[in-house]
């Protein structure tokens, strides 16, 4: 059984997965709002929330395959799971608020 070497692998961990949720949420309202033609989205963004998801599970998948076979600790494991999806997040947030709301005045 591995544990985390320190506290702070522990802390890094929930950190990098608290910003993950608040960004997700994030990106999850803004293509809420351009669903309903009050944020500007590209067409192909329907498209692009359910095929990035794919990709980035299989990031992660073969991420902590790799960190579990060289023998990282589980806090470890877990930040490389997370990693894929937070890229994903990180960029999705500076893409969609660039584009900003669509007004009509």
């Amino acid at each position: 059984m591995f544990y985390p070497k320190t506290s702070a692998d522990i802390f890094k961990t929930s950190y990098q997965l608290m910003a993950m949720a608040v960004e997700a949420q994030a990106v999850i309202w803004m293509r809420l709002w351009g669903m309903a033609g009050a944020w500007n989205v590209t067409p192909s963004e329907n498209h692009r929330m359910v095929s990035e998801k794919i990709a980035a599970a299989m990031q992660a998948q073969t991420a902590v395959a790799m960190a579990m076979m060289s023998g990282k600790p589980t806090a470890k494991v877990a930040a490389a799971a997370i990693r894929p999806y937070r890229r994903k997040t990180s960029s999705n947030v500076s893409r969609l608020s660039k584009r900003g709301p669509h007004l009509k005045i």
